[in-house]
């Protein structure tokens, strides 16, 4: 049994005592402008991407061994009780705020979601009311950190990962999506296009998941070249057909409204994902190895996510190409990960990483006036390079920011709560040692 630790607690007791005395009650909720059936799509979208997180619990659980299958799990779990508290009490207002200098929201325009119910809706979310599109936007922010979680499995402490969740969307994440999708944000005006989060999502949480494998080091099992194999492959089918069931509110959710756009987006998302999943265990085959249930699901997701910022600016032949090429690219950096000393354990990093600058590449390359007519620059394909230029120079910032930014506060985590669990609690499995539950298996 551990120490008492009150502080949590304690914590979580006076936001609620500060969010009774800023209660944010309406004197007149907008409804002028408000399009029903854009609404109502809307609220399917948000359970869709909700129903993601608990899609990626089973697609990681399924892959780790069966000493730490219910502590992985519940990472991704957990994520949604801490960052649905944290977007209602700053979350929101620090990405959606106004801006302070296009790098980050007022956390005080929507402290404790002040103005959220009865606001007026969004700038660029104009038919739906202002609360659906925050609870919108909130399924991503907490799908975000839970992804991370891929790259330190098997090795991290729980309470010190919950810290470092909430840093990394405050410190991390709401900056990003501030940057990219408020229109004052500074890669918003300088044309950069991510339809629903290759840069903000995948790219932070790849290079996040990269700083953490780095900061972690290996596990002892790893260093040993003793094998476990995954704890249950039915777990990462199931957990790919709900990331891929749930991708659709992910993908074509971000358009905002159920119009011919969204239509688009959820075509070019089931392409991009078909073609990656054949790419990956073709790839696989090509070099002799046979094909597998590990390998085609993993594929699907690094298509879902390269197609994730491209989604609604290509066209539906052009997502099987993004798909095939970002299976291939990832397949490959995956492979030389694996002869490497970098213990990414779940491959976070060449498959969300890897994928979602794939996905912006790609992007800058076959953006399409005639899909969307936000594209006011075209891609590469069209004859015009001022969309490629700025996609190449807001990857080369971004990677640079959510990495270094991640392995400072990991470092800083660390200093305050021990990252790392000892050797004897990675030795008996984080299941036993973090939350003194075990996996019984029929």
């Amino acid at each position: 049994m551990q120490k008492p630790n009150y502080i949590p607690l304690a914590m979580l007791l006076i936001i609620s005592i500060v969010a009774v005395l800023s209660p944010s009650v309406p004197t007149q909720i907008v409804t002028e402008g408000i399009n029903s059936g854009d609404t109502a799509w809307m609220l399917v979208a948000t359970a869709l991407v909700l129903l993601m997180t608990p899609g990626l619990a089973y697609f990681y659980g399924g892959m780790v061994n069966n000493k730490n299958v219910i502590s992985t799990m519940l990472q991704s779990f957990v994520a949604m009780g801490v960052i649905s508290v944290l977007w209602v009490v700053v979350g929101f207002s620090l990405a959606f705020g106004t801006s302070i200098g296009g790098f980050i929201g007022n956390p005080m325009d929507h402290f404790m979601f002040k103005g959220v119910l009865d606001g007026k809706p969004w700038s660029l979310a104009a038919s739906i009311p202002l609360v659906v599109f925050a609870f919108f936007q909130l399924k991503f922010a907490v799908i975000t950190p839970a992804l991370v979680t891929g790259s330190m499995a098997e090795r991290i402490n729980f309470r010190s990962y919950v810290l470092f969740m909430i840093l990394f969307s405050l410190f991390v994440y709401a900056p990003l999506a501030h940057m990219t999708w408020h229109p004052e944000g500074i890669l918003f005006k300088r044309g950069v296009l991510d339809f629903a989060g290759g840069t903000v999502v995948h790219m932070s949480a790849g290079w996040a998941a990269l700083a953490g494998a780095l900061y972690l080091k290996r596990r002892k099992s790893q260093i040993e070249a003793s094998y476990f194999p995954p704890a249950n492959i039915p777990f990462v089918l199931l957990g790919t057909g709900l990331l891929w069931f749930g991708w659709f509110g992910f993908n074509a959710g971000s358009a905002v409204g159920a119009t011919p756009l969204a239509a688009s987006a959820f075509a070019t998302t089931n392409t991009a994902a078909a073609a990656a999943g054949l790419a990956w265990v073709l790839f696989d085959a090509a070099k002799g190895k046979k094909v597998s249930a590990l390998g085609f699901c993993i594929g699907a997701v690094v298509g879902l996510v390269a197609i994730t910022p491209a989604a609604g600016f290509v066209t539906v032949p052009t997502a099987i190409f993004i798909g095939t090429i970002s299976s291939i690219i990832s397949n490959y950096v995956a492979h030389l990960r694996s002869k490497s000393t970098l213990d990414d354990t779940l491959d976070v990093f060449p498959c969300h990483g890897v994928g979602g600058m794939v996905g912006m590449v790609m992007t800058g390359i076959f953006a399409s006036k005639g899909i969307n007519s936000a594209v006011t620059v075209e891609g590469l394909a069209f004859g015009e390079t001022g969309l490629f230029i700025e996609h190449m120079i807001a990857l080369v910032g971004v990677s640079a920011f959510a990495f270094g930014m991640s392995f400072l506060l990991l470092k800083v985590t660390d200093l305050i709560l021990p990252l790392r669990v000892t050797e004897e609690d990675e030795k008996v499995g984080l299941d036993v040692s973090q939350h003194d539950e075990y996996l019984i298996e029929a």
